[in-house]
């Protein structure tokens, strides 16, 4: 007996790359450790502009770029207050704790040619880490992901509107996307 799985869309217009950054800082503001964001859609049709919007929404100032040639880029979580600090027997703060955010491993797989190099390169691993794995070309290994993820299509409309197609596999994931669309105003339909 296999499980069903929550499912949910939501569908979004992007009239700017400036918008589609937007919309990924504001997702971006809502990952926590262990997401899986796997982005399709041709070329130019905004992945990187919407990663570097998620990297932001995440603290992470670091510029972000595409990793074609490198096929994975890594960005350390940003860092920020945990506590105010641990007190010593005088009242006094010795130190003060700093907890990162999550990591980013920004994948691209534009260059891989069979979907099995993924295992053998070892970056399964990172899709079971505490870091956020976006996966630009995801299409090209879609028999590897797990049932639940977040998966971003993404199609030119024209010069400057891109259509992005937002599903949502699994409960928390579903979730996901309804912080989300609260976050961004938008329509879902599901």
């Amino acid at each position: 007996m296999t499980r069903q799985l929550d499912k949910e869309t939501l569908d979004i217009i992007s009239h700017s790359s400036a918008q589609t950054q937007r919309l990924g800082m504001q997702l971006g503001k809502l990952l926590g450790e262990g997401e899986l964001l796997l982005l399709d859609g041709q070329l130019g049709t905004g992945k990187t502009t919407f990663t570097q919007g998620l990297a932001k929404g995440m603290g992470i100032e670091e510029v972000v770029s595409s990793p074609t040639f490198t096929l994975l880029k890594e960005y350390a979580g940003a860092q920020r207050p945990l506590s105010d600090g641990v007190r010593g027997q005088s009242g006094r703060i010795l130190r003060k704790h700093q907890a990162g955010g999550p990591a980013l491993y920004h994948f691209d797989l534009y260059r891989l040619d069979v979907p099995e190099e993924i295992i053998e390169l070892g970056f399964e691993d990172y899709f079971y880490s505490s870091g956020v794995c976006v996966v630009e070309w995801a299409d090209k290994a879609e028999a590897l992901w797990p049932d639940e993820r977040l998966y971003i299509r993404m199609k030119v409309m024209n010069e400057t509107e891109r259509s992005i197609l937002f599903i949502a596999t699994g409960a928390h994931y579903c979730e996901l996307l309804r912080q989300f669309q609260k976050k961004s105003y938008a329509t879902a339909s599901s």
